[in-house]
């Protein structure tokens, strides 16, 4: 494995950092204090090239390596990661299609992705189905050549801008598989009986709009079911080893992002006549941040590999890379606040921000304590 970066992933990654120094620093705040959608950015974010970047070149992609990925969303994060989860999740539940759809429904749904036309979505969770998939309640029926759907989806990231959204739904409820009588259907927000109310008061990732679905009767056509029906649980597992890879990704731009600031602060915040970043406490503070730092983007680099080579161990991997990119981050940022100070518990500074984004990255795609009991299931 060799994870030494090209010159164009350098090329990459700097142009990235420019960006995100020129468009997101300055308004990061704002932004999270609003709770408010950075469409402009995204617009620029287009105009980059980096919104559905491991799409196809034919539908408007880069066609980005999982390890590409996740260089993109480290940088990302480590400059925002509020306005960072925007920019990389607007392909969001792009990946079934990619997998499984038709080539009808990609050339539809994915070009106006990248140009930044629309966002789309994955709905998955509910408010009683969370870490446990198969207890979902969203029901889609069968109705001449179209879908009826009813249900609740919660916490769904891009509810209230999504333009479409891939939704998990109970389809064959007599299966005699516990897992296959689940599919996924694509559903438009502009379809009659679709609404979306916005959740507000999130600790962290603000910029982030989060909704509960309702789908009261919406109709969509046959055509809209991705894949073959029945097989919708499967294609998720298959979706959310890829997530995995992600989110560690995040975890490690999180810590990157708070420890640098961490770092600056100490070299210029005085006590005693000396910097304290001459003192030791400071100093191991800080050695301890950056080693646990390189060991979760060293993890979650194989992670990506192996979601790149189909390696038989990818999905342990993923979820090695998921808990502890995401326990590094949480732990990063708690360190950073506290070489702030008191400085550090106001939004004054970036890394209260940061402090408040970090945890979400053991919640969402899957709990720390759910990825645990996935590496211990993988290791018999």
């Amino acid at each position: 494995m060799d994870f030494a970066i090209s010159p164009e992933q350098q090329t990459m990654l700097e142009e990235i950092r420019r960006f995100g120094e020129n468009e997101i620093e300055p308004v990061a705040g704002e932004y999270d204090r609003a709770e408010e959608y950075p469409y402009e950015i995204m617009e620029k974010a287009a105009e980059m090239g980096i919104l559905g970047s491991a799409f196809p070149i034919k539908y408007g992609g880069a066609k980005y390596s999982m390890l590409e990925r996740a260089l993109l969303i480290e940088e990302l994060f480590a400059i925002d990661p509020g306005i960072a989860l925007c920019i990389t999740s607007a392909d969001f539940g792009s990946e079934a299609i990619l997998e499984f759809g038709t080539e009808e429904q990609k050339e539809r749904y994915l070009p106006p992705i990248t140009s930044g036309e629309a966002v789309m979505g994955a709905a998955i969770s509910e408010p009683h189905a969370g870490s446990d998939v198969t207890s979902l309640s969203t029901r889609a029926k069968k109705d001449g050549d179209e879908w009826v759907i009813n249900g609740n989806k919660m916490w769904i990231t891009n509810g209230t801008v999504g333009d479409y959204f891939v939704v998990l739904c109970e389809t064959d409820p007599d299966s005699d598989s516990r897992h296959g009588g689940y599919s996924q259907l694509i559903v438009e927000a502009d379809r009659d009986g679709f609404d979306a109310e916005k959740i507000s008061g999130k600790m962290g990732v603000r910029a982030s709009p989060t909704a509960e679905l309702i789908l009261d009767n919406v109709r969509v056509p046959e055509e809209n079911l991705v894949g073959t029906r029945g097989e919708g649980f499967y294609q998720q597992m298959q979706f959310f080893d890829e997530t995995r890879v992600t989110v560690g990704a995040q975890g490690v731009g999180i810590a990157k992002g708070a420890a640098d600031r961490a770092r600056e602060y100490a070299q210029e915040r005085e006590q005693f006549d000396h910097p304290i970043s001459e003192f030791q406490a400071i100093q191991h503070k800080l050695a301890e941040m950056y080693t646990s730092i390189e060991a979760a983007r060293q993890l979650t680099y194989k992670a990506a590999w192996a979601a790149d080579n189909d390696d038989i161990n990818g999905t342990r991997f993923s979820s090695m890379a998921k808990e502890y990119g995401s326990r590094v981050a949480v732990d990063v940022a708690d360190e950073a606040v506290q070489i702030h100070g008191g400085a550090g518990y106001v939004d004054d500074f970036d890394v209260e921000r940061f402090y408040r984004d970090a945890k979400i990255t053991q919640i969402y795609e899957g709990t720390t304590e759910v990825q645990k009991n996935i590496i211990a299931r993988e290791l018999f």
